[in-house]
């Protein structure tokens, strides 16, 4: 260790401080250095911080950032923070609908084919189902929209339902009338269901439909399935 004394401002300067092993760092006034890091506690006080040092990534953070998203509050993540999308933004957002008319099973409930993807912004809807995906369980409104039909002339009874995991939870029934006085033309009758679910990550939502008719051929002629996480 070189050492200059300064007589004129009562200091000493030197050029290099070494510790003496490598299981030692060098300890003045109580701050420790340790291979070339800060090891005391507390040692870092924000006046010593310079203004606009610190980056994302010598933060904390459990997963990497995205534009546009935000930090926040997740207790159970590494580092209790979390990038997050915040206000303003209903996704995850789907809307699917048929491309063909579907020929269900008389008088049973039927998962609705919707061969056309619209739109799915986080790539939630496949094999007409939408399942929640990681770090967007909560509230979310689901809407569908199924247009039956039979090539008889007979009372018809339809029915759209929403599940969730499998199982009903809204449901839509309706009674259809047939004035016999038009013989040979097509009975059609459009049905809307819609729910809000307080779902978890991996949920499952569906349309089902079911047309029970006498006689004749049911039909799934138009139909539609959306739903958007609630803000």
């Amino acid at each position: 260790m070189t050492v200059e004394i300064d007589g004129a401002n009562n200091i000493i300067k030197t050029n290099t401080i070494s510790e003496v092993t490598s299981a030692n760092g060098v300890t003045v006034d109580g701050l420790s250095i340790k291979d070339s890091k800060l090891v005391t506690s507390n040692s870092v006080i924000q006046t010593n911080i310079t203004d606009q040092s610190i980056n994302e990534a010598k933060m904390q953070i459990s997963n990497a950032p995205t534009n546009g998203y935000a930090l926040t509050a997740q207790s159970g993540n590494t580092g209790g923070m979390t990038w997050a999308s915040v206000g303003g933004t209903n996704t995850p957002s789907f809307f699917a609908r048929s491309s063909s008319s579907q020929t269900p099973s008389n008088n049973t409930s039927t998962l609705v084919v919707l061969g056309t993807e619209v739109f799915d912004t986080d790539s939630a809807f496949a094999s007409n189902t939408f399942t929640v995906p990681s770090g967007k369980a909560g509230k979310y409104f689901f809407q569908g929209n199924v247009r039956t039909r039979n090539t008889a002339d007979v009372n018809d009874i339809a029915y759209v339902n929403l599940f969730l995991n499998g199982s009903s939870v809204a449901n839509s029934m309706a009674e259809i009338e047939v004035d016999m006085g038009s013989s040979g033309k097509f009975r059609n009758y459009t049905q809307q269901v819609s729910v809000i679910l307080d779902l978890s990550v991996g949920n499952t939502v569906q349309l089902y439909a079911k047309l029970n008719v006498g006689s004749g051929t049911p039909l799934f002629d138009v139909s539609n399935f959306m739903g958007y996480k609630l803000i």
